[in-house]
């Protein structure tokens, strides 16, 4: 089972509201299908933040009731940057396994794909930003890097990497910006995530920032099936 529950009551972008919010129970759910199709593995991904929600105690409770549920569970942060991304995107990724063996996280650190084989050379002028968003981008900050992804945070506060933070699916259009200039093209945002180059983009624009920023990190998730599948094979051939 692949899965990835709301991440907005667990989110710092969010109000924080866990299990409080509906959204956060929809964790049960997940175990609910675990314990009628009994699965030989799962994953599962979350933002990064839910580990250390209300002082650990909402973590604890997932990882005892997937433990419950006579699975081996392991969790780890990871962080797309280090898997060829040039995106800066921490969440975390729970697996559990039925059976003997031990499960071999992938190595990370192997660096990330430069921007300028990220980035569209002639994008659309209506991803341009208006002048006025431009220049106030502009009087607030000097970037060091060129080409660069400029961050506006919720207090204000504008910093630019050589990379891109985090997409999200309900944030302000504005929030990310190609050199403090102009917004990500739907393409641009697949690439981020590592989706592969013969990926169609068949919505709207509205759709696919949607998409884009609800979507896992294709490099990430591939590693981790990869030494799941390995696992379950190992324990099922032992």
């Amino acid at each position: 089972l692949f899965a990835g529950f709301p991440c907005q009551p667990f989110s710092i972008i969010g109000k924080s509201k866990g299990f409080a919010d509906t959204r956060g129970t929809l964790f049960f759910d997940i175990a609910r299908i675990l314990e009628a199709k009994k699965p030989a593995g799962f994953i599962l991904e979350n933002v990064k933040r839910l580990v250390n929600h209300d002082e650990g105690k909402t973590f604890r409770r997932i990882i005892e009731s997937l433990e419950n549920l006579n699975y081996k569970v392991e969790f780890r942060v990871l962080n797309a940057l280090d898997f060829g991304l040039p995106q800066k995107r921490e969440r975390v990724f729970i697996v559990g396994w039925r059976g003997g063996g031990n499960f071999a996280w992938p190595e990370s650190g192997q660096g990330y794909r430069p921007l300028d084989e990220i980035l569209e050379p002639d994008a659309d002028q209506k991803y341009y930003a208006s002048e006025k968003i431009q220049q106030n981008r502009r009087r607030l900050h000097t970037s060091k890097h060129s080409p660069s992804i400029w961050h506006e945070n919720k207090s204000g506060n504008i910093s630019s990497h050589p990379y891109s933070c985090a997409l999200r699916a309900g944030a302000s259009y504005n929030y990310l910006l190609v050199n403090g200039e102009r917004r990500l093209t739907p393409v641009e945002m697949l690439r981020l995530q590592g989706f592969p180059a013969k990926f169609k983009v068949v919505c709207a624009d509205t759709q696919m920032r949607k998409q884009a920023g609800n979507a896992v990190p294709v490099p990430v998730v591939e590693r981790l099936t990869d030494r799941l599948l390995s696992l379950l094979l190992q324990s099922r051939d032992g």
